[in-house]
């Protein structure tokens, strides 16, 4: 997976230079998103990886997939893809992709794991105290997690906030045990 990650980095760069710089990121971001999809059927996988077929061909068959969503630029890039045989990278450039539009747009989305259901009210404070903290805008996610006991987890991109009992618990046992 962190090999499909580095090959995916740059692809999802240039796509989002040039989606960026045309005013088409809402574009770009679908049509990624949907052609991610396409290549992780098993039958197009076999279609795409097959020698037989050549690059023109399997970009025509992406396109004709996509439909609309396979705009000139958008072809081009997948030409570019299948030259290089890249194409099987295609949903991670979409997410790596999604990743950069997200720090474009100062937006991130935020997972919440506490051991009960949060009401609306409890999300909003929260989303608040996140946009304040992150200088964000917030989207939340939340699940249920009983194991926790009381307390939260936020996972915020690559940051962790455990305020979990059984977190607190865990780092009072290791503190005691040392």
């Amino acid at each position: 997976m962190a090999e499909q990650t580095t090959v995916a980095r740059p692809y999802a760069k240039a796509a989002f230079e040039y989606a960026r710089d045309h005013q088409a990121l809402d574009t770009w971001s679908q049509s990624l998103a949907m052609a991610g999809l396409i290549v992780k059927d098993h039958q197009v996988a076999n279609l795409l990886g097959s020698p037989k077929l050549g690059s023109e061909q399997k970009v025509a068959l992406l396109a004709d997939m996509l439909g609309d969503g396979a705009d000139d630029a958008f072809q081009r890039f997948l030409t570019t893809l299948a030259d290089q045989r890249r194409l099987m990278a295609l949903s991670a450039i979409a997410e790596q992709f999604e990743h950069l539009r997200a720090e474009h747009e100062k937006r991130i989305d935020v997972t919440v794991v506490s051991a009960y259901k949060l009401d609306s009210k409890q999300q909003t404070k929260l989303a608040n105290a996140l946009k304040k903290r992150l200088n964000r805008e917030i989207s939340i996610t939340t699940q249920v997690d009983k194991s926790l006991i009381g307390g939260v987890i936020l996972r915020a991109g690559d940051t962790v906030i455990d305020g979990s009992v059984r977190g607190r618990l865990n780092r009072l046992s290791e503190a005691l045990t040392a």
